[in-house]
């Protein structure tokens, strides 16, 4: 069985949050958080948090915002080299924090469907992640590039594989609930040697759902099976808001120790039950 990790997007750098993760079983966390909160980030404060209660940062997930603001495939160079700049920031002061994955937007959204522009765009996203593998490098890690749903650059096993093609120490975050013209074991198949992390969560195949597993239709034994058979030994790492959204009906809000009950669940193959 892998070890559970659980996404900062739902949750604030705390010491009752800390507190109550250690108490959960959960050993791993991945930084997340809205992309106007970077600048703001207190990383002396989340190295002794993680310290103090045994919690891994095992992953970055670097910001990302409108075409406007941050987009590495973006066609307006300035955009394009800003968000390189920024990353190369945040991979710096991640670093300072013992991560090794910091997890890529390969775009922003909406990317043009008209094939001449996307393959420009593709082009541009090639050129930023190969110069975020080589930055990254300087603190020995690696980026991940994630798949996104869509319009996003990543929407399908092949165009991911084109991406990381940029450069050999380009990795890949799976999504699992972002595929929506391909499916997950498909981009297992094509690319889980380079799969380093993940964002586990639940969908209903229309759009991105972000729901926990059980409450969609991804069939988890499959995918957890593919993943180790690909020889994925990463934390298994879920990307979900405590709070429940609203495009589903769920008795409760989450807590912590709900991420190990769904893992076991997944793991020994039994039923999905949300306790009371």
């Amino acid at each position: 069985m892998l070890e559970v990790g659980l996404s900062t997007c739902g949750f604030l750098f705390t010491e009752e949050n800390f507190q109550n993760l250690e108490k959960s079983g959960i050993k791993f966390i991945e930084i997340s958080r809205g992309w106007t909160e970077y600048p703001n980030f207190d990383y002396q404060e989340i190295k002794r948090l993680c310290e103090k209660y045994s919690i891994v940062p095992w992953s970055f997930h670097l910001p990302f915002a409108g075409p406007k603001e941050l987009d590495i495939a973006s066609l307006n160079e300035e955009i394009r080299k800003q968000t390189v700049a920024w990353w190369s920031e945040n991979i710096k002061n991640g670093s300072s924090l013992g991560v090794k994955i910091f997890v890529a937007h390969p775009s922003s959204e909406p990317i043009s469907e008209e094939p001449e522009t996307r393959k420009k765009q593709l082009d541009a996203s090639k050129k930023s992640l190969k110069e975020l593998a080589e930055f990254a490098s300087k603190y020995d890690a690696v980026i991940a590039v994630e798949d996104l749903p869509r319009t996003c650059l990543g929407r399908n096993s092949e165009e991911m594989a084109d991406l990381v093609s940029a450069d050999d120490r380009l990795k890949v975050c799976l999504d699992t609930n972002h595929m929506l013209i391909d499916n997950n074991l498909n981009l297992i198949e094509k690319l889980g040697d380079k799969i380093v992390t993940l964002h586990v969560s639940d969908y209903d195949f229309t759009d991105e759902k972000h729901w926990l597993p059980g409450e969609g239709k991804v069939e988890w034994q499959e995918v957890y099976q593919a993943l180790l058979k690909s020889g994925y030994n990463g934390p298994w790492l879920y990307e979900i808001l405590l709070k429940t959204p609203r495009t589903i009906a769920r008795k409760r809000d989450l807590v912590f120790k709900d991420f190990i009950d769904n893992a076991n669940q997944i793991f020994q193959n039994k039923p999905f039950v949300l306790k009371d």
